[in-house]
């Protein structure tokens, strides 16, 4: 079954603000494709479906002091009212979906074949109805307003168990919302709960406000909802159904948002920032007369400005040895070809990769105990460890044994086999590539692949990735690998085994 992509649509709910005409409606429908092709934007216009005969009691079919059934009733549309206007929407190139409020509008939608079915927040709790429009099989939208995280749980788990695709819009039932009831931020707890879920916001704001979308945007909200109409001489609108001009400034907005937050990866640096970073380094230059061959101290150097485009700057000074290869006057600024930096300095490569594996933890929301050890496996030496080799968590060795392994962009794991250990791996960030008995495999976060003992196996991750490894008990000297050359290091060679961060361990000697 494709699943249906709900990022970057917007949703267009035509509510009652037709008034019952099917002219009215078109017109609505008509001056919203307009502003939706001028900004490219891919819309749903929503329609509401109530089954009136069945839909309201008898008895307040007149009179009835419920305010909403009387507005219901003096806008009702036919079957082949709704079609023309579906019919409508389709022509304007725009998806179509529909809210049902009563089990019977389920089969109308279907047989019309609308293309999403929206679960309004008053209906996200009516059982009956969500097993009627789950039986529909068509992907869902559902609003959340009113609702506690408990009930949000078992809305996504029902659709979940039975295979419907769905997406959440944060929403709050109140008409307008005032701006201490938007509670924006509950955007971020929906993303970190149901991360399977694609989130929006669904919006009841006077529609002359811009700021909400930006904010959402910000968030992360990828869908968008609110309320469309057109108003006439005798047709006016609540403050927060959109006229088109207002849809138009509320795209613009949201293109504006998008533009700002940019890209959610690694952030580009430009050439612009670049450069003007640089106007306000600090170069390197000489005090005094050095003579060549000299060994650089910071009694010898001094930092300022203006940096000489080329010339090691504040940034390059570490504690690598810097020698001198030629005679050096007073204020001269240090070239590269004026030095030759000694850079190997013991550990530097396993300190560095410290910095990079606790990021990723982090990124992984996993958190570590105090009590555990490090062990970087470095097959081929340390300055080579960040090709080949991995990082190796030790959470727990008894009976049983539990590891965390940190694979670093690009790094790879060499063949071999264990003689005595079975282990389970379970990925739990990133993408995991791994050659198991000869079989590759690419396994995605939560899924496992197992290696028995005797099994050649081999791993590595284009953009790192972090895996539990849950095994029997683990031994030393119990690994054999397919380069002999390996198998003959002592182990002190091809490990570096630290406990905890190694804070005091992976020093200068």
């Amino acid at each position: 079954m494709n699943q249906f992509d709900f990022e970057d649509l917007f949703v267009l709910d035509l509510a009652n603000n037709h008034q019952g005409s099917v002219e009215h409606a078109l017109k609505i429908i008509k001056e919203c494709a307009k502003v939706v092709h001028k900004h490219n934007i891919r819309a749903a216009i929503k329609f509401q479906f109530r089954q009136y005969a069945t839909f309201i009691h008898p008895d307040h079919f007149e009179g009835s002091d419920n305010k909403h059934i009387p507005r219901f009733l003096s806008t009702e549309l036919s079957k082949s009212d709704w079609q023309i206007l579906f019919d409508a929407v389709k022509k304007e190139g725009m998806l179509t979906m529909c809210t049902p409020f009563d089990n019977e509008s389920v089969p109308v939608i279907s047989e019309m074949d609308f293309d999403i079915i929206k679960v309004a927040s008053c209906s996200a709790k009516d059982w009956p109805l969500l097993e009627e429009i789950a039986r529909a099989s068509k992907p869902v939208i559902a609003s959340t307003g009113g609702l506690e995280l408990n009930d949000i749980d078992n809305l996504v788990s029902f659709f979940s168990h039975r295979g419907i695709d769905h997406a959440l819009m944060h929403c709050v039932s109140i008409y307008p919302i005032p701006k201490e009831d938007f509670h924006l931020n509950h955007i971020d707890r929906l993303k970190a709960r149901y991360k399977n879920c694609t989130i929006g916001w669904s919006t009841h704001e006077d529609q002359d406000e811009i700021a909400p979308i930006q904010i959402a945007v910000g968030k992360g909200a990828k869908m968008f909802e609110r309320h469309v109409g057109y108003e006439t001489k005798d047709n006016k609108l609540n403050l927060y159904s959109s006229t088109p001009s207002q849809l138009d400034k509320w795209f613009e907005a949201y293109y504006y948002a998008k533009t700002l937050c940019g890209s959610s990866t690694d952030r580009p640096i430009t050439k612009i920032e670049s450069e003007s970073l640089q106007g306000l380094q600090r170069g390197i230059f000489v005090k005094k007369e050095i003579k060549k061959n000299t060994q650089l101290s910071l009694s010898d150097i001094y930092f300022a400005m203006p940096y000489v485009t080329g010339q090691l700057s504040s940034e390059s000074w570490t504690d690598n040895k810097i020698i001198t290869t030629k005679l050096m006057k007073a204020d001269e600024p240090i070239f590269p070809d004026c030095v030759i930096v000694d850079n190997k300095t013991e550990n530097a490569v396993l300190k560095k990769s410290i910095h990079e594996v606790k990021a990723m933890l982090n990124e992984a929301s996993i958190v570590l105990n105090s009590d555990f050890g490090i062990e970087f496996s470095h097959h081929y030496g340390q300055e080579k460890f960040r090709e080949v080799g991995a990082l190796i968590i030790d959470c727990i060795n008894r009976d049983y044994c539990k590891k965390l392994i940190v694979v670093l962009p690009g790094q790879k794991h060499p063949s071999h086999f264990h003689k005595r250990k079975e282990e389970t791996f379970q990925v739990l960030s990133g993408i995991f590539e791994c050659i198991v008995g000869g079989h590759k495999k690419i396994l995605y976060p939560g899924e496992t692949a197992l290696v028995q003992p005797g099994v050649w196996h081999e791993f590595w991750s284009e953009d790192g990735c972090i895996i539990e490894e849950v095994s029997t008990t683990h031994y030393k000297n119990d690994s054999v690998y397919s380069d002999k050359k390996i198998n003959d290091l002592e182990l002190t060679d091809r490990k570096t085994i630290v406990k905890n961060w190694g804070r005091f361990e992976l020093v200068e000697k």
